[in-house]
């Protein structure tokens, strides 16, 4: 487990500004802000024009834009979400987000996504 994902492991009380980001790219960095085997939460930042490249994985997503206005793909349908939205992502389904206005978003998984903390 990486040092940064340690000081995130079962805890129950969370203090945003007790925990690092880890640098993503040049535009997103993300913060493991709390997990255990079955379930993980990482808070996302995005500069405008940072892209989460089209992927898959095995777990199931549900994720809430803090702020901001991205554009989400999701299974070839694409929308545009802003503050207050929230998006559901089924596992091995192709999905991606383009960031049109600095924004955060908070990600759920199920199980929680072993290869953030194996990085």
């Amino acid at each position: 487990m990486n040092a940064l994902a340690h000081i995130a492991f079962e805890k129950t009380l969370v203090a945003d500004n007790e925990l690092p980001w880890e640098i993503v790219d040049e535009k997103i960095k993300r913060k493991i802000m709390s997990f255990n085997k079955d379930l993980m939460l990482v808070k996302v930042a995005f500069i405008k024009g940072g892209v989460g490249a089209t992927h898959k994985h095995p777990h199931l997503q549900i994720s809430y834009i803090a702020s901001g206005v991205f554009e989400i793909t999701i299974n070839n349908e694409t929308r545009i979400l802003k503050e207050g939205d929230v998006y559901f992502v089924p596992a091995d389904v192709l999905h991606g987000a383009v960031c049109l206005e600095d924004g955060v978003l908070v990600d759920v998984f199920n199980p929680m996504r072993e290869d953030f903390i194996h990085t």
